[in-house]
Order: structure tokens, then C-alpha cells, then sequence
């Protein structure tokens, strides 16, 4: 069904949206094969004023679904007339990636690596390019919500330039359960949105393919911390029960044979240098290879995917600060 309050639009012009009101978008950013519009959600509240404006994006692969009702509960609680500013929700970024189930777009391109696209490149990158060029240069700031990718589970954590005030506060703000130091990588729409100068964190809230009501409703918390920070909206901001994990770094380490994975650690565990944190045998049960944390850190992610082909993933582990 479609929404008959959703106005189709080909550009976002801010100061055309009338002032104190959540209006319901269809942003046409592409035509498909049959010249017919594929058209981005988009939800703007506008208060009293314009800016600050805060970006909210989620889906950016098109099964990574929690950012999706983390966007629609905020939008629903939100009294725009007591705004002072614009939230900008975008609860679908992949939108042809979201409707095939699939992670990447429909060109079997993974939207976050190429951003900010091209003006006059392939399907994708065109795609990638109207996304940062029609919406995410419109923001002051941006929250990208995402989760783990097939196979894998992750923990509530925050991705963000630590040794910047903004972004640190940004993150600090999440109430997440890991925050990882991470520069903006190039490719990313974080990293495009940096590229012009807005501040942006990448939060991975849970896992693919499903809706997580904690994890939802953690992610909620952290949107309005950030829009009281700022005063865009009125109210106490929530401090988290367990004090966030705060890591300098982090990486995966990965499998150098194939077999029948089993991963030990939970996501959130501490683990030592030296502790047994997975196994790998063979179709006949047979042991081939044992895995041993390298140092110290906390499981940040973890592949659930018993079926282990060599060079899979096996945990994400975040070095402590």
C-alpha cells in the first residue's frame, strides 16, 4: 500500500518544509529498468528553526534491519513543535538491496565501500553518489546505524574518531556496550560525510536479518542523548548502568584452514593472551587446528556460521585502551 502522505520529491529543500511539522518523503533517486522511480524514505521534523540538523540513516545493506525501527520509534515520539532544529531520518539507504534481502546492492556492489560514489559512474557508485549529494551534505551531523553481516553477531558498539571532541562525544553519548577508535575509513558513508566536514559515528546495533527489541531500544537511547545534547530537544540524558568498554583498536582475526568452526567467546567477553577461543575440525569430527587469542582484548563480534571455508572470520577483537 502506498502511503498517501509521503510527497515524492527529487531534491531536499529544507527551508520549504514548513517549520514544526513531520512531513513523510519519497526522495526519487533512480529510475528502474522500466524507467519507474525507486524512490529513499526519508522523514523530516523541523522545528522553531532549521539547524542544527541531525542525520539518522539506517540500512545502508539491505539486511542489516535494526537502524530501521530505531528511525520509525524516534520519528513516532517526536513533538516537533517543541524542536529546536531538524532531525533527518532515512530508515532505508539501500533501498534495491533491501527488497532483494540482500546485503549489497542490486549490482552486487557493497554501497559502503565506494561512497561518495561518482556523478557519471556504474549503477552503484551513481546511487552512492546521489545519496551523500541529494541528503547526507544537507546534515550537521550524522548517526549510521547498522548491524553485523550474515554469519556473524556483534555487540552493541560504536565505531568513531576518538581524538575528536565532537565524534568522541558523539559516541560517548550511545550508551554502547564497546566504542572502538576507528579513523573514518575511505569507501564509507561515514567517511563521505566526514570528507565534508560532518561529524559521523557508525553504530552496529546487533545482528542481521531481524529486529532485536533490546538492541532497538538501546539504539533509541542514544539518538535522544545525542538530540538532548545538543538541545534540540528537552531531557535528561542517560547515563549508562555498565560503564562502555573503550578499545584503541580493533581487528578480525580469521581462519588459515577449512572445516567445522567453533567459536568460543561470547560477544562483550574479556579474553587473555593465550586462552582457546576456537576450534576447527573436519567434516569427520576430527580435530585440525586450534585458535589462541594474541593479547589481551573483548569479543566486539563473532561469526556464528559453523561452515568454515580457510580465510573466514572468526572474532572481532577490540585491544583495550
Amino acid at each position: 500500500m502506498i502511503d498517501k502522505n509521503m510527497n515524492v520529491i527529487t531534491k531536499i529543500d529544507l527551508e520549504a518544509v514548513p517549520a514544526q511539522t513531520t512531513t513523510k518523503y519519497g526522495l526519487h533517486i533512480i529510475s528502474d529498468g522500466l524507467g519507474m522511480p525507486i524512490c529513499v524514505p526519508i522523514i523530516i521534523a523541523k522545528g522553531k528553526k532549521t539547524h542544527p540538523v541531525v542525520g539518522l540513516t539506517a540500512a545502508v545493506h539491505g539486511n542489516e534491519l535494526n537502524g530501521i525501527p530505531v528511525i520509525q520509534r524516534l520519528f513516532q515520539e517526536i513533538d516537533p513543535t517543541q524542536l529546536e532544529g531538524t532531525v533527518i531520518g532515512i530508515p532505508v539507504v539501500n533501498v534495491p538491496a533491501l527488497h532483494r534481502k540482500r546485503r549489497r546492492f542490486n549490482d552486487n556492489v557493497d554501497l559502503n565501500h565506494i561512497m561518495p560514489g561518482k556523478a557519471d559512474g556504474n549503477a552503484s557508485q551513481i546511487y552512492a553518489y546521489r545519496i551523500v549529494d541529494r541528503i547526507v551534505r544537507h546534515f550537521d551531523y550524522l548517526l549510521d546505524l547498522h548491524t553485523a553481516s550474515s554469519g556473524r553477531v556483534n555487540s552493541y558498539y560504536v565505531r568513531a574518531d576518538m581524538s575528536d571532541p565532537i565524534t568522541a562525544k558523539m559516541a560517548a553519548l550511545q550508551n554502547a556496550q564497546i566504542v572502538v577508535h576507528n579513523p573514518p575509513s575511505d569507501g564509507t558513508l561515514r567517511g563521505a560525510a566526514s570528507a565534508l566536514k560532518i561529524p559521523a559515528i557508525t553504530l552496529e546495533v546487533g545482528d542481521p536479518s531481524k529486529f532485536q527489541k533490546g538492541m532497538i531500544g538501546s539504539g533509541l537511547t542514544g539518538m535522544y542523548n545525542w538530540l538532548y545534547h545538543l538541545n534540540i530537544m528537552k531531557g535528561d540524558i542517560e547515563v549508562p548502568e555498565i560503564p562502555i568498554v573503550y578499545c584503541k583498536s580493533s581487528y578480525w582475526l580469521f581462519t588459515d584452514c577449512g572445516g567445522i568452526l567453533r567459536v568460543f567467546p561470547r560477544v562483550t567477553n574479556r579474553v587473555k593472551k593465550g586462552d582457546k577461543i576456537a576450534e576447527i575440525q573436519t567434516i569427520f569430527g576430527d580435530l585440525v587446528q586450534a585458535y589462541f587469542a594474541p593479547e589481551d582484548g573483548v569479543v566486539i563480534g563473532r561469526s556464528v556460521d559453523p561452515i568454515s571455508q580457510t580465510g573466514s572470520r572468526i572474532l572481532h577483537l577490540g585491544i583495550l585502551k
